[in-house]
C-alpha cells in the first residue's frame, strides 16, 4: 500500500477538526431546518446554532457578535469589504483606494475593477522581507482616502504587517481599514479593537473548519452596499439561507482556535525551526523569502538556488505535500506577485517553495520532509550540474 503523503500546505487548507466535524453532524443530519423558518421546531434549532456560531466567531475576534456578517469564505468577504465601502461612499472626493503589491488576488482583482469604475488605485511597494513602509503609506493618505486594504498575515510569505500602525495612519485622515486576516486566524490574536479596524476578512477553512463558509467583520457604523441581495439575511448584506452546519463548523472552529493558540503556536515554532536548520544544514545556500522574524510560526517560504520549485514539487509529491505558494493561482506558470514584489528576479521567484505546518504536524511528519527535502535536492543538483 502506498503510504500517504506527509501533509504540509495547511496555508492552502488545514484538515477539519473532529471536534468540528461532530459539531457539524446533526446539522447534516437530524437537524436539517431552515435557520429563516420562524415557524417551527426545526427552524428554531438551526437559528439557535446560528446564533450560538455568530458568538463563537465574534468572541475570537474581540467583536460584538451584531458585527460578524457570514460569508462563502474570504474572497467574498474581501469583494464585499472593498465593493460595499465603494458602492456605499457618498462623498465623491474620497475616491482613493490603497493596499499593497502583496495582497491576495481577492483584494487586487477587486481593486483593479474598482479602478475601472473610476476610484483612484494606489498599489503601494514592500520592502525586500515584505513590509510595508509606513512612511510611504502616509504619503498615500490624505482625505481623499476612502479605503486602505492590508492583509495581516501574507498568505505565501507568511509576513506580519504592523496592522495597528497602518490603522492610526487611516484615522488621521478619516479613511476605513479592511485587512484579510484570514492566515493570522489561529496563528496570532486577532483583536479587531486592539487592531482598531473597520472590517476584517476570515475564512473557516484556513482554521481547522469547513470550506465554503467564511465572515466579514464589520464595526458597528460602517455602511456597506450589498453584493448579493435576497430575503434581506445578515441584516441585508448579504441574502441567502445560511448553511447552518458550516456556520456551526466555523463556530467551532474558531472556538477551538482560541483555545489551542498557544500550544499550537509553541509547537508549530518549535517544529518549523528545526526543520528549517535541518534543511538550513543540508543546504547552506537555502534561501529564506520574507522577514526572518516577522513572520507567524509554521510557515517557511525557501528556495533551493537553481532548482526550479515545479521541479522539486514533482519529485518530492508521493512523500510530501507542499506548494509553490498560493492555492488560488497554483495553476499560473508566472512567477508569484509577491515574490516579485519583493525584488526578486524571476529565476528566483521560481525556486519558491512555501511548507505550511499546522496543528495535526509531527515530529515524525517534520523528519520525513528533511530526508525528503534534502535528499531530492541532493540528486537534482547533481543532474543540474551534470
Amino acid at each position: 500500500m502506498t503510504a500517504v503523503p506527509v501533509y504540509l500546505d495547511n496555508q492552502a487548507t488545514t484538515p477539519l477538526d473532529p471536534a468540528v466535524r461532530d459539531a457539524m453532524w446533526p446539522y447534516l443530519t437530524e437537524r436539517f431546518g431552515n435557520p429563516h423558518s420562524s415557524d417551527h421546531r426545526f427552524g428554531w434549532e438551526a437559528s439557535a446554532a446560528i446564533r450560538g456560531a455568530r458568538e463563537q466567531v465574534a468572541d475570537f475576534i474581540n467583536a460584538g457578535d451584531d458585527e460578524i456578517v457570514f460569508t462563502s469564505g474570504a474572497t467574498e468577504s474581501c469583494n464585499l469589504a472593498l465593493r460595499g465601502i465603494a458602492g456605499y461612499a457618498h462623498d465623491s472626493r474620497r475616491n482613493r483606494i490603497v493596499t499593497l503589491a502583496t495582497e491576495h488576488p481577492a483584494v487586487l482583482e477587486t481593486v483593479r475593477d474598482l479602478a475601472a469604475l473610476g476610484y483612484e488605485v494606489v498599489v503601494l511597494p514592500v520592502d525586500h522581507n515584505g513590509l510595508v513602509d509606513l512612511a510611504n503609506l502616509e504619503g498615500a493618505l490624505d482625505d481623499r482616502t476612502l479605503i486602505v486594504s492590508v492583509m495581516a498575515v501574507n498568505n505565501e510569505i507568511g509576513v506580519v504587517q504592523p496592522i495597528a500602525d497602518i490603522a492610526s495612519r487611516c484615522r488621521a485622515v478619516g479613511a476605513y481599514l479592511h485587512t484579510d486576516a484570514t492566515q493570522a486566524a489561529g496563528r496570532l490574536a486577532i483583536d479587531v479593537d486592539a487592531w482598531d479596524v473597520d472590517l476584517l476578512s476570515l475564512s473557516g477553512h484556513k482554521v481547522y473548519g469547513p470550506k465554503g463558509i467564511g465572515a466579514l467583520y464589520v464595526r458597528s457604523g460602517v455602511n456597506l452596499k450589498p453584493m448579493i441581495r435576497g430575503g434581506g439575511q445578515e441584516k441585508g448584506l448579504r441574502g441567502g439561507t445560511l448553511p447552518t452546519a458550516l456556520v456551526v463548523g466555523f463556530g467551532k472552529a474558531c472556538e477551538l482556535a482560541a483555545e489551542n493558540q498557544e500550544r499550537d503556536r509553541c509547537r508549530m515554532a518549535a517544529l518549523c525551526t528545526r526543520l528549517y536548520r535541518c534543511l538550513r544544514d543540508a543546504n547552506p545556500q537555502l534561501r529564506l523569502f520574507g522577514h526572518p522574524t516577522r513572520r507567524v510560526v509554521g510557515n517557511l517560504n525557501i528556495g533551493f538556488p537553481g532548482i526550479p520549485a515545479d521541479e522539486l514539487i514533482r519529485n518530492t509529491a508521493a512523500r510530501i505535500a507542499i506548494s509553490t505558494g498560493s492555492a488560488c493561482s497554483s495553476t499560473s506558470s508566472e512567477p508569484s506577485h509577491v515574490l516579485i514584489a519583493l525584488g526578486l528576479d524571476p529565476d528566483t521567484a521560481a525556486t519558491s517553495v512555501r511548507i505550511s505546518l499546522g496543528r495535526f504536524t509531527t515530529e515524525a511528519d517534520i523528519d520525513r520532509a528533511v530526508e525528503t527535502l534534502s535528499g531530492i535536492h541532493s540528486g537534482l543538483a547533481t543532474s543540474e550540474q551534470g
